[in-house]
């Protein structure tokens, strides 16, 4: 993969970024892994958390389930600390923590749990308090289930921001302010340091008025917590899963690459703003 002209040095500390929206099919997965490998590229040490059961995110960066692999489920049980389950994707730079099915009963298991909102977070600190391991993440990635769970709430109170895909579509501020309305009451009960990252307009059709129209809407209401670079529409984009690749390693030159490298590009820039703060 061709390195991309950004002119940025990697970041020193941990930021972690949940990657959320309760709606599915708002490309939550497909900008979790590209994100993460452009930022790969731009040459951040990433770790991508899949939590979502079905486990695209995985699947995703090339990582075949395998019968009795330890998985981010083990590590929200307690069978297993988050280290041993990381997996290196064979992409430079950029691990993934995957997925399994037995996410899907997950919710029900951590009921009954001690700080059950807070299992992923404290894995997370064990990881970093850790002399055991060599790896040192600039982020970390948690790819959300498409629905405001308690996998999700595990999510957001690890996370120090989220970051929401959202599909230019007719229903898109609904469902965005059911979701801005339980990050508020994380942020109330759960972790006070969680801000909104940034939102990002996905599968931007320029030849079709409505899209103009629905980024026109989330900008007046957002305001600048919107990212200027939007995602579009991208055969090549939608292909490269199928071939177990994020689209940055599948065919670098397509509009939907580079809008993934611009979004990387963003993405640190706002977090050195806040830094600088």
């Amino acid at each position: 993969m061709s390195q991309p002209e950004i002119k940025l040095t990697p970041s020193s500390e941990l930021r972690i970024l949940a990657v959320a929206n309760q709606k599915g099919g708002v490309g939550k997965t497909t900008t979790a892994i590209n994100l993460g490998t452009a930022l790969a590229a731009i040459g951040e040490r990433v770790l991508v958390i899949d939590l979502d059961p079905q486990g695209n995110a995985s699947t995703g960066l090339g990582i075949t389930r395998k019968p009795l692999q330890k998985s981010s489920y083990h590590v929200l049980i307690g069978e297993a600390e988050l280290k041993d389950v990381i997996v290196d994707s064979g992409i430079p730079r950029l691990d993934c923590a995957p997925s399994t099915m037995d996410l899907l009963g997950a919710e029900l298991e951590l009921a009954g749990f001690d700080r059950k909102t807070f299992r992923l977070a404290d894995a997370i600190q064990r990881l970093r308090d850790s002399s055991e391991t060599n790896r040192s993440y600039s982020y970390i990635l948690v790819d959300c289930p498409p629905s405001l769970n308690l996998l999700t709430i595990n999510s957001l109170s690890a996370a120090d921001a989220i970051l929401v895909p959202l599909q230019c579509e007719f229903f898109a501020l609904e469902g965005l302010s059911q979701l801005l309305k339980t990050v508020e009451r994380v942020k109330t009960t759960l972790n006070p340091r969680l801000s909104i990252q940034g939102v990002v307009l996905t599968m931007f059709d320029r030849r079709n008025s409505l899209s103009e129209q629905v980024a026109a809407d989330v900008r007046s209401v957002l305001g600048e917590k919107v990212y200027q670079t939007v995602i579009p529409r991208n055969v090549r984009v939608s292909e490269a899963p199928s071939y177990g690749k994020p689209v940055l390693l599948y065919d670098n030159n397509c509009t939907g690459s580079q809008a993934y490298i611009r979004l990387a590009s963003e993405v640190i820039r706002r977090e050195r703003q806040l830094r600088a703060a």
